[in-house]
């Protein structure tokens, strides 16, 4: 027997014998690299330098320059280099490294020498470094490059950061000679009560031996046996059949059962090789000028758009920080996520199929019009990576071949729409020539929409044009002229914290019957530039579409822009600058108001949610009654008012706002405690409490700032700035930017994109926080605060 294990990334074998068959193996090689940032395209010169500096992967460069205080981030290249030791090097063994995403451009070097190259920064790629690798140490290196190049996409012009670096997990895999590759799983019949199951592998090596078979086994979600038989390798493939298969147990968004596809190359009962898939048996459907259907039954798509990057890493997330959002997601009650703008990494796709999350799976052609023959052949060449590499996930049901394509172009006359739709047209076939089972899809290029499966026009009602309350009259337009029609991209921007008591709506100041933005979004008035940014105000407006969808019968779904805040070079002036601030939950992962909205209209898990958290300071003259709204899906919800009954109310979704959980109340001065209970459908009570502190008397014009902090669990500091007018009082209404800056004895936690992680922000209610690192108990911690309106304030925690 043969054994294989990694200690300090060694190979270590238990036998010495260079001949004897190896199973597969995968390692992670994360650890322990080397990363230079110099953009030299010389192998010896890279080496020969002195500053490489220790990373572990996945690593990106602009995990903090893209969302700093100074405009533009690095867009250049970097080295990255590793050393393994290889004990023994079997014969008839391949050694390959696998690289599941590097951005954007890259060419790998093992032992000085070049083994493999890639275009595009969200598909993986295998180099074989069979031949180039010897006994003992052996040295990888890797060249990543995300200069700005408009000949591969995503355009530079992209509403989103393209960060470079080696941004997902590397391997170095092992496998016999003679192995298995390429496997492609089809469910061409599938119904409750039976299903047919295709699939089709490549054998790579072939010697000519006429003993080889395949054997294939199908398991069930709990492991068992369901099938299995053996087959003939014909021209180096072999196509596995299983037919009639009993009663299969469908994968559904609410019950995601994923059988395993086990798949054997043997030679007269010996294994040469094995490969194993999960898969799932489910089928689809767009009714014409109608609802969605998944396993024959109506599916009203839920959905949300996910960015893959977060505070402090950028792009450079780990799997379990991805397999965190994803879980965000379906625990929000979502069933759909359209993965914006690019492929993203195995592990999403994995959560994607494990917790039923359908997926529009998009090619990153986002902006910048047409490219030339390079440019085509690229994007051509990244449609094949995307299909192929995620052709057996079924929670894919759409392949999306862009978005904005035609919006400022990189080459010229790239936006000639004649032009677009033959390319277009191109892919839309290659498409389905690579599968046929899938639909295409794009959004907001109307004069392809006849070239695609599936249509998304523009509809941003209330933010980028009109008012939200014209959302039905869109949908329903657009229902009778787009066969079939999915919203994808709703919603607005939100400031933590931010809150009024009268929400501008924009009604006398726009076109309040608009629901398409114009091309360019300054040229007409919109709640996007006239805006407060306020949680209540998006609260609104997340509830009146839901209110909507959730009750149009042969509505398909709407996809909400976007789950989480993320990095952008086109917004410096947003109210946390260089980012996008459309997000349901923050950088981080924490929830704003928003997010609770769609849980109430989404999850089955009992909950209530007094709005808003983050409004516990609040004023008006006395006795002036104030709304309070509570989030839940619960059937009843009760509100008291300090231990006070303000009466039960039924949940219904056709009324507004939050369903009808809405209470007209009185706040005394001073404290007040609002307790909701709600009453689950089985009769168990969930509980949410808020206490908000109330005034009689309205802030004056703000005068100064003042610091206070309080010490976290995790041992920083966090430290508020607080607009105060001349009598002390906290001004509520209170936006301008604030400058926090750490002057001696501790580091603030900066270039983060988050509420606490921001050294330059809008102040939220006259209130703005930043997070700051102490150095040592023993030495005093100096913070600043200031704006152009106040000289510096000082504070000092000693």
């Amino acid at each position: 027997m043969i054994c294989l294990v990694w200690v300090s990334l060694i190979f270590i074998s238990c036998n010495t014998n260079a001949d004897i068959n190896l199973e597969r193996t995968q390692i992670s090689i994360n650890e322990n690299w080397a990363y230079l940032e110099d953009n030299t395209s010389s192998v010896d010169d890279a080496l020969s330098q002195s500053g490489w500096v220790s990373v572990n992967l996945p690593h990106t460069w602009n995990a903090l320059d893209a969302t700093d205080v100074t405009p533009g981030y690095r867009r250049s290249a970097s080295w990255y280099k590793k050393e393994i030791n290889i004990k023994a090097i079997f014969k008839n063994q391949k050694y390959v490294l696998y690289f599941e995403g590097v951005n954007i451009e890259s060419e790998v070097y093992v032992n000085k020498k070049k083994v493999g190259a890639h275009t595009g920064g969200y598909l993986g790629f295998r180099v074989d470094i069979t031949d180039v690798i010897s006994n003992g140490k052996n040295e990888i290196l890797v060249r990543v490059d995300n200069s700005y190049n408009p000949e591969v996409i995503p355009s530079q012009k992209s509403d989103f950061f393209i960060f470079g670096g080696i941004t997902r997990d590397v391997w170095l895999e092992s496998m016999p000679f003679q192995n298995l590759s390429n496997l492609q799983i089809t469910t061409p019949q599938v119904s409750k009560e039976n299903a047919q199951l295709q699939a089709k592998v490549v054998v790579n090596n072939l010697d000519g031996s006429k003993d080889l078979k395949i054997k294939a086994s199908l398991l069930s979600p709990k492991g068992e046996v369901v099938t299995t038989s053996k087959f003939n390798i014909v021209n180096n493939t072999s196509k596995i059949i299983f037919t009639n298969i009993k009663n299969p147990q469908l994968w559904h968004t609410s019950d995601p059962n994923l059988y395993t596809l086990d798949l054997e190359l043997v030679d007269n009962e010996v294994l040469i090789d094995k490969l194993s898939k999960k898969m799932g048996f489910r089928w689809f459907e767009f009714k014409d000028h109608g609802a969605f259907y998944l396993n024959g039954e109506r599916l009203l798509l839920r959905g949300t758009h996910r960015h893959e990057e977060h505070a402090g890493v950028g792009a450079a997330m780990s799997n379990i920080q991805h397999r965190a959002d994803m879980e965000l997601i379906k625990g929000m009650g979502a069933n759909f996520v359209r993965l914006a703008h690019y492929p993203q990494d195995p592990e999403v796709y994995k959560a994607c199929d494990e917790l039923g999350l359908l997926v529009w799976d998009e090619l990153p052609w986002c902006r910048g019009g047409l490219g030339n023959n390079t440019w085509k052949a690229n994007t051509k060449n990244m449609l094949k990576e995307i299909i192929t590499q995620n052709f057996n996930h079924p929670s894919i049901i759409l392949w999306s071949l862009g978005n904005e394509i035609y919006w400022l172009p990189d080459f010229e006359n790239g936006d000639d729409r004649t032009k677009i739709n033959e390319f277009l047209k191109e892919l839309n076939d290659y498409a389905h020539e690579l599968d046929p089972s899938r639909k295409t899809a794009i959004r907001k290029y109307y004069e392809g929409a006849d070239i695609v499966d599936v249509f998304s026009p523009s509809i941003w009602s209330g933010w980028y044009s009109g008012s939200y309350k014209s959302y039905q009259k869109a949908i329903d337009q657009y229902k009778a002229e787009y066969p079939h029609f999915l919203h994808a991209e709703y919603g607005g921007s939100s400031h933590v914290g931010r809150h009024t008591e009268n929400p501008i709506t924009g009604e006398g100041k726009i076109q309040s019957d608009g629901w398409e933005e114009a091309i360019v979004q300054t040229d007409v008035a919109n709640i996007a530039q006239i805006g407060d940014w306020s949680e209540n105000y998006i609260v609104d407006l997340f509830d009146w579409h839901l209110r909507i969808s959730e009750n149009d019968s042969t509505f398909v779904g709407n996809v909400q822009w976007a789950f989480k805040d993320f990095g952008t070079p086109l917004r410096p002036e947003n109210a946390i600058p260089y980012m996008n601030q459309k997000g349901l939950v923050d950088r981080t992962g924490k929830p704003k108001d928003a997010f609770y909205v769609f849980k109430s209209y989404w999850s089955d898990e009992p909950f209530t949610y007094i709005e808003s958290h983050t409004w516990t300071d609040r004023q008006g003259p006395k006795e002036k009654p104030r709304d309070v709204s509570v989030y839940s899906n619960c059937p009843e919800v009760e509100l008291l008012l300090n231990g006070k009954s303000l009466g039960v109310k039924k949940r219904n979704t056709k009324d507004f706002p939050a369903a009808g959980l809405n209470w007209s109340l009185n706040f005394q001065q001073g404290e007040n405690v609002l307790t909701s209970i709600g009453i689950a459908k089985d009769g168990s009570k969930v509980k949410d409490e808020l206490k908000v502190n109330y005034r009689f008397t309205k802030n004056g014009k703000a005068r100064d700032i003042k610091l206070n902090y309080k010490k976290l669990e995790n041992n920083n500091y966090l430290i508020t700035a607080t607009a105060i007018d001349d009598k002390g009082l906290r001004c509520l209404d209170y936006e301008a930017r604030v400058y926090f800056q750490c002057l001696n004895g501790g580091q603030a936690l900066i270039s983060q994109g988050t509420p606490t992680g921001s050294e330059i922000i809008e102040m939220a209610n006259g209130q703005a926080s930043i997070e700051v690192k102490k150095f040592s108990e023993n030495k005093q911690l100096q913070v600043m605060v200031l704006n152009q309106n106040f000289k510096g304030t000082y504070l000092n925690i000693d």
